[in-house]
């Protein structure tokens, strides 16, 4: 009884944010779900990492990364999805795909509890966070999660309950990860921590205002990959018009 319930509160949740649809978001959301178009700030993020810790932490982190990442998609693609074996909402022997909105004809696979979409955003974004624990940073990377998992949503392809299973088994992989790496030379890594606040380079003011000491703007590489993700979404909507 609760299981039908649930079923059909993540069924009607699907079926209310899989209507907004407009022809614009159509080619947002296809662009932005793509693994591919993220590169630049997956190669922003690595060079965060090399730039704070320096490449022999570095790489031990990313390969924890890595870890994290490949122990989530399988564990949902291997595991989860055919124990659940739950269809996806736009599997055409789901009765529901009738009454859902595709784009470009794009239905995914078979099934999809949980969401490896969702699970690898949060895994990353979970292990960059406790990792980095920058406020900027934290937010930025879980914003990016939650977009790039609500794709999956708009698209048609998942469930909500797809969505919050992946982000919980994500969350749990990289927090496992991240545990296991943070036992290597945690000294080191508070220290590098402490300069990763440091500016890379610093804009000096053109004018002075009311007497006022000219302050500079200091640019960390935090924002710098900040900055990449952004001028990534703006490529998308660029590229969307």
């Amino acid at each position: 009884m609760i299981i039908d319930l649930l079923n059909n509160l993540d069924a009607q949740i699907y079926l209310f944010f899989n209507g907004m649809h407009t022809p614009l978001l159509d080619r947002f959301m296809m662009l932005f779900t793509g693994r591919f178009i993220w590169v630049p700030m997956y190669a922003a993020l690595a060079i965060l990492l090399f730039k704070t810790f320096g490449a022999r932490l570095a790489g031990v982190y990313l390969i924890f990364i890595a870890l994290a990442i490949t122990l989530t998609d399988q564990t949902c693609a291997t595991v989860l999805r055919p124990f659940f074996a739950r269809l996806r909402p736009s599997n055409p022997e789901n009765p529901l795909s009738a009454m859902a909105l595709l784009v470009d004809g794009y239905r995914g696979g078979t099934y999809g509890f949980p969401s490896c979409h969702s699970a690898n955003s949060f895994a990353l974004a979970t292990f960059i966070s406790l990792l980095v624990r920058r406020p900027r940073i934290v937010a930025f990377i879980f914003l990016w999660a939650i977009a790039n998992s609500y794709t999956r949503l708009y698209l048609g392809v998942h469930y909500p309950g797809d969505l919050l299973a992946g982000a919980l088994v994500g969350t749990f992989f990289g927090a496992g990860c991240y545990m296991l790496a943070r036992r290597i030379t945690p000294s080191v890594r508070q220290r590098s921590l402490e300069d990763m606040g440091r500016p890379l380079f610093v804009i000096a003011p053109g004018i002075q205002i009311y007497g006022l000491p000219r302050q500079g703007i200091g640019i960390t590489i935090g924002d710098v990959a900040i900055t990449v993700c952004a001028a990534t979404v703006i490529y998308i909507t660029i590229s969307s018009l």
